[in-house]
């Protein structure tokens, strides 16, 4: 609180300062009082609506009962009626609800109340009593925060015995403070999204905006204004119409709701099950939704209620509705396609587009049926998802007239090139096409076979082709084996069949038998 007995003299020189623009503490050091004092008395001129110039007729006993007020009696407090602040903090977490508003409806009830400026400001002093999480301004149904723990949880494999470590996933609503938690594997793409989804079920509709940190199955790339959303991520929020707003790198008071829930997750699901032995998922989350029931409805401590009470009164009935039908869980990919075979490579297997987009960058979309490729996001082909690696799947209509040229390249151009290399690696070429459905699908192998002529020449990779069509294996790998380990130098002529004698000792005859 400032000091009563400084002078007029200085009052004034605090405010001449400060209209100059310069800061509380050139101020202080000029005058000779500490900063606070000058932040103090100027909040209190404030108030009191005095500012520079001061009238010339205001005595420095007026000043004194401006900036200093007697307090008022309690009779007179309580004919004007003190705001219920508790009631005021909650109803201004709702939608549209504001400071003028809620004056304006304690000024109905009590016509002789205090007045806007008053009531801010008490309202204000009041709320910075409590922590910080919980005087934080959020808006019914608006954020959810989600976080994962830093502590691990302990589950034993009943077949083995062994421990794997599986991560605690936590969210928190931002008004009511509802909290949600489960177990996952681990903190990939595929549980951050489906970890979501539970949430979203359990609370019963969805917030408009996800704050999550910037977890590399949240955000591809860390921004402080535009950070790059992991597509998988985008396309989730999009489905249950919602935005992603990540928490700003080293500012932790944009996720002090998850930070606190995280704590709470720790300390009384995490603490109460350390002695516990678990062997599934499953187990442990029948337990943790039970923690859970306990946790939210605990009471606060500075505020009347609980969690679930404020989810119900203010969270759930802002909440907007779920989906029709629930998100698929889809993997986005940048691909390029290849320029001999027009076909894009995911998991190991290999997908057609049009040949005209040979060489060109497309984005590519699997879930767990299908596989589409875009081009400036529009859908240029569709298939049926395999899971079978190393192979192809090819529509007919991606591929060129005739089936043979794709850009500049084509059957014949290959077994001619091979040909340079010797007889046996273009017969080798040409059968490698002839076993796949579509040419096409070899001419990959193929090069690759062909360029093994650069590191050991063609007279080498002759005899190593010669040497696969022997032993009819028809692969690349094959070829380069046979290179690798020097085996083209061997013959492959095959050996020799021994001839039997027909009379000798260990030779029985059919006539043994009758």
């Amino acid at each position: 609180m400032p000091n009563k007995s400084l002078s007029m003299r200085k009052i004034k020189e605090i405010l001449r300062l400060n209209r100059q623009g310069l800061s509380n503490r050139e101020v202080g050091r000029i005058i000779g009082i500490s900063h606070t004092t000058v932040s103090n008395y100027l909040v209190r001129l404030d108030w009191a609506g005095l500012s520079w110039p001061l009238s010339a007729d205001l005595t420095e006993a007026d000043l004194e009962r401006y900036l200093f007020p007697p307090p008022e009696p309690r009779r007179l407090a309580r004919k004007r009626g003190v705001p219920d602040w508790v009631y005021i903090h909650k109803e201004l977490r709702r939608k549209g609800v504001t400071l003028q508003l809620l004056w304006d409806e304690y000024r109905e009830r009590n016509p002789e109340g205090y007045e806007y400026s008053w009531f801010c400001r008490h309202y204000r002093k009041w709320a910075g009593k409590l922590d910080l999480v919980m005087r934080q301004d959020h808006k019914a149904g608006e954020k959810l925060f989600v976080d994962y723990a830093g502590m691990t949880v302990a589950i034993i494999d009943p077949s083995t015995g062994e421990e794997r470590q599986a991560q605690l996933f936590v969210a928190a609503l931002g008004a009511s403070g509802y909290t949600y938690a489960e177990v996952t594997w681990t903190q990939g793409l595929e549980d951050w999204i489906t970890s979501h989804q539970n949430c979203f079920s359990w609370m019963g509709g969805c917030p408009e905006i996800v704050v999550p940190d910037n977890l590399r199955s949240a955000v591809m790339k860390a921004h402080r204004y535009e950070p790059d959303i992991n597509p998988t991520y985008q396309e989730m929020a999009e489905h249950h119409d919602l935005a992603v707003l990540p928490a700003r790198i080293k500012r932790p008071r944009e996720k002090a709701k998850a930070e606190l829930s995280v704590l709470l997750a720790e300390r009384w699901i995490l603490a109460v099950l350390r002695n516990r032995r678990f062997f599934s998922l499953r187990e442990i989350n029948i337990e943790i939704g039970r923690l859970l029931e306990k946790l939210n409805n605990k009471p606060f401590q500075k505020l009347p209620g609980s969690r679930r009470e404020l989810f119900e009164q203010i969270d759930r009935p802002a909440l907007k509705p779920l989906p029709r039908e629930p998100y698929e869980f889809a993997e986005w990919k940048k691909v390029r396609v290849h320029s001999t075979d027009y076909h894009v490579e995911f998991d190991k297997h290999w997908y057609s587009v049009p040949c005209a987009l040979v060489g060109i960058e497309l984005e590519l979309r699997a879930t767990r049926n299908t596989v589409e490729c875009l081009h400036k996001g529009q859908r240029v082909a569709s298939h049926r998802r395999s899971w079978l690696r190393g192979k192809h799947t090819t529509v007919p209509e991606h591929m060129p007239e005739k089936h043979r040229k794709v850009g500049e390249w084509s059957a014949e151009r290959l077994i001619a090139w091979a040909g340079k290399a010797g007889p046996d690696t273009a017969a080798l070429v040409k059968k490698m096409m002839a076993s796949r459905q579509h040419p096409q699908q070899a001419f990959r192998a193929c090069l690759g076979i062909m360029r093994l002529g650069q590191s050991y020449g063609n007279e080498r990779l002759n005899a190593a082709c010669k040497r696969a069509l022997y032993l009819k294996t028809l692969k690349y790998r094959s070829v380069e084996a046979i290179l690798k380990n020097g085996l083209d130098r061997k013959k492959t002529e095959p050996a020799q069949e021994s001839i039997l004698p027909d009379d000798h000792g260990n030779v029985r005859g059919p006539s043994y038998y009758h």
